[in-house]
């Protein structure tokens, strides 16, 4: 599993899964509504999560899907001091939730170690400043562009296009600067794929883990789960759990969940069962 670089600090992989709790500043994401744009209401959820166990947090400014139009000044408006009045309350890493070169510049300014991109890298920008920056980066398959509407995607072989597109940004990254053990890969579930797509990736983990870089899962509440088990948005909790722990026994290392409590207990049990097998 190797070692993760995330700022001045390292975690030994092959012992620890890391949970990455969401944290989102937009008035319109997919799961939560908009709940926590409310800047009180952002730091108690953050709060939160950090009790319940998560070892990053995640801030987003804009949903991924299509939506409202939002402006670089106003994503880093929500972004940006949320960033800050993070890094000054808790002792955790803090990602960003952006494909936007000067957002992730101005977070990783105020404190960010992490540029999480579901775009992959399509701004140039964007690993020159995380390199400048000494951050890490997650580089996140999508076939057209966050925010674009891919009703029917097709390929050949999903696992092996997404492998071959993981491999070939990451190796970007490195060239841009960032460290090689700073460079995380996530198969991009949902982005440009259907259900079949989603889940063929979530089996076949272990060949996205063997790439020598931590594998993220980002699969929390989404309609993969939602499409292949016939469940309502409020109801895929236990099935984004099973999914964490899917990706788990073929090598995943990170997840990003809303549930954070509820994944971590799952995944200590499993690591506990695992070692104790071997």
């Amino acid at each position: 599993m190797g070692t993760l670089k995330l700022g001045d600090r390292r975690y030994d992989l092959a012992s620890k899964a890391m949970v990455m709790g969401i944290l989102n500043r937009t008035k319109d994401s997919f799961f939560d509504q908009g709940a926590y744009f409310a800047f009180d209401a952002f730091l108690a959820k953050a709060e939160e999560l950090v009790v319940a166990g998560a070892d990053i947090l995640d801030v987003g400014g804009v949903k991924a899907g299509a939506g409202t139009e939002v402006s670089t000044e106003e994503e880093i408006e929500r972004v940006v001091p949320a960033v800050e009045a993070l890094y000054q309350r808790f002792d955790v890493p803090i990602s960003v939730d952006t494909w936007n070169a000067e957002v992730l510049d101005a977070s990783m300014a105020a404190g960010a170690v992490i540029g999480n991109d579901i775009s992959g890298f399509a701004d140039p920008g964007y690993l020159p400043a995380a390199a400048a920056h000494g951050g890490a980066v997650v580089a996140t398959h999508i076939r057209l562009a966050p925010r674009v509407p891919d009703p029917d995607p097709h390929y050949d072989d999903v696992v092996a296009t997404v492998r071959e597109f993981l491999i070939d940004r990451a190796a970007r990254a490195i060239e841009a600067g960032v460290d090689a053990e700073s460079v995380i890969v996530d198969a991009g579930l949902d982005l440009g794929k259907n259900t079949d797509h989603s889940l063929a990736l979530l089996r076949n983990s272990d060949l996205l883990a063997g790439l020598g870089y931590p594998l993220l899962l980002s699969a929390s509440n989404k309609d993969v789960l939602g499409a292949h088990l016939g469940l309502e948005l409020t109801d895929r909790g236990p099935a984004s759990i099973s999914a964490a722990i899917i990706a788990y026994l073929g090598g995943a290392r990170i997840f990003r969940v809303h549930d954070v409590r509820g994944t971590r207990r799952a995944l200590e049990v499993l690591a506990e069962l695992v070692e104790h097998r071997r």
